[in-house]
């Protein structure tokens, strides 16, 4: 599984800020609604529900929110910077700016858990994230977030 599997460039975004989580979540969903038909609030709901269990800011400034969907039949990803980190409950107790969400079917099984693992594998290098926080360009950022697997792999 690779970056590019889950990610399409309409999913990238660069925000200004969000005032909460719940607001992230929402700007999130419209991205997800837009890139992949997924229906907004359904996608606030998941997120708000997974992350009322314990935060998924896993530290240093990112965040990987996510959830199970009725009505999606593949794992699929959105990508947002934000230019004004927010605070998110993270493990290291630092605010956010890189998120990385995760939506996944319902019955996705393994498929999540994969695809978890490669998002939190590529997101915990500093100088990948670096890179990424140096870029303002959502087609920049794509570019940066689907190669990062096939240097990796070479």
């Amino acid at each position: 599984m690779q970056i590019s599997n889950i990610l399409t460039q309409e999913a990238v975004r660069v925000i200004g800020a969000a005032s909460s989580k719940k607001r992230l979540f929402q700007e999130v969903a419209e991205v997800a609604q837009t890139a992949y038909g997924l229906k907004a609030s359904l996608t606030v709901e998941a997120l708000l529900d997974r992350e009322s269990l314990g935060p998924t800011g896993v530290g240093h400034g990112v965040a990987l929110p996510h959830a199970r969907l009725s009505g999606i039949d593949r794992v699929v990803g959105v990508y947002v910077s934000l230019e004004k980190p927010l605070d998110f409950g993270a493990v290291d107790r630092q605010p956010v700016d890189i998120v990385f969400a995760l939506l996944a079917p319902v019955d996705a099984g393994v498929e999540h858990l994969k695809a978890l693992a490669l998002v939190s594998r590529t997101l915990r290098e500093q100088s990948f994230c670096t890179k990424l926080r140096a870029n303002p360009d959502t087609a920049t950022l794509y570019t940066i977030l689907t190669e990062s697997q096939s240097v990796q792999a070479a």
